[in-house]
């Protein structure tokens, strides 16, 4: 079984999206999704409420989630994390233990434009329609992600 973990900031905005979007779209006997946050602001809180808005919208529900800080265990337990953006990409590979944890750790928009270093854009402050953009851009790479996995 294939393990991924998304990483955000809060853990309730872009990597809960993230995290539904794969779940609902793979074999759940195959490929175990998670999700977690570098700060602990929002720790066992459930999504923004746009979030979940957004991920109705398209027939997921990400009402059972909670957030969670991102643990140091986290590069054993999981084969691949996915950062959110360049800052949490820079965090998880500051904290990274080895080698082979920093490997594990990848941009997810990286999934649609190698190489570009592409930040999915915080939506925390903006509107309904920031969050259906970062719906989208999650959506696209999610697709690459199951290509990949198969």
């Amino acid at each position: 079984m294939t393990k991924i973990l998304m990483v955000c900031l809060g853990n309730i905005c872009r990597s809960p999206l993230a995290e539904g979007i794969l779940q609902f779209k793979v074999d759940e006997s195959k490929v175990q999704v998670d999700s977690a946050g570098m700060d602990n602001y929002h720790e066992g809180e459930l999504p923004d409420e746009r979030s979940i808005q957004v991920a109705d919208e398209n027939l997921i529900d990400i009402t059972n989630q909670r957030a969670r800080l991102f643990e140091i265990t986290d590069f054993k337990e999981y084969d691949i994390i996915y950062a959110m953006d360049n800052h949490v990409l820079n965090k998880l590979l500051e904290l990274a233990p080895s080698k082979e944890a920093k490997e594990k750790v990848k941009l997810i928009l990286d999934e649609v434009f190698p190489d570009e270093e592409l930040d999915v854009p915080d939506p925390y402050y903006d509107s309904i329609y920031a969050f259906r953009n970062v719906y989208k851009m999650l959506d696209e790479a999610c697709d690459i992600i199951i290509q990949k996995l198969d």
